[in-house]
Formats: structure tokens, sequence, C-alpha cells
């Protein structure tokens, strides 16, 4: 069963995504995910509340490429390749 929405969107990769950064950030309610089709493969664009990007980052970008890899991970569920961005 996949949880792709039929329009080629990685449901679940975003879900996964916005999941992790709510339980790391501060303020969960300022986590946006947003999807954005390009010419090539999907890409999720992360932003979170002021202050709280560090958190998702972490030491020398360890916590941004575990969340790049997870969230990978799941979009392969949905049976697509991705990119995820961390915004400002």
């Amino acid at each position: 069963m996949s949880d792709e929405n039929g329009s080629g969107e990685p449901t679940h990769a975003a879900a996964v995504l916005e999941h992790i950064a709510r339980s790391l950030v501060e303020s969960p309610d300022g986590v946006r995910v947003e999807v954005v089709q390009g010419d090539g493969r999907p890409q999720l664009n992360l932003t979170v509340a002021d202050g709280d990007m560090g958190r998702i980052i972490g030491k020398r970008g360890r916590m941004a490429n575990a969340i790049r890899t997870v969230t990978r991970a799941a979009a392969a569920r949905d049976g697509v390749e991705i990119d995820v961005e961390f915004l400002d």
C-alpha cells in the first residue's frame, strides 16, 4: 500500500520529516514542510521557528545529514527520490 496521493508527491517522506523536526525543536508549531515539484526530483523544504535551526542542523551538520538519510528512506516507500533543504 502506498501513501502517495496520486500527484507524485512524497507524502510519507514529508510526514516523517515533519515528525522528526517537531520532535527536535522547542517550538513545534513553527515547523513547516513544503513539497516543491521541480524539473528533476521533488524537494522537501523545512522551515522552523527562529532559534530552532541549530537544533535541526546539529554539530557539524550531523543531525541534518541523519534527517536527510531517514527522510530519503521514507521516500523510497513512496517510490520517489527526494532532496531535503533546510531554509532559514
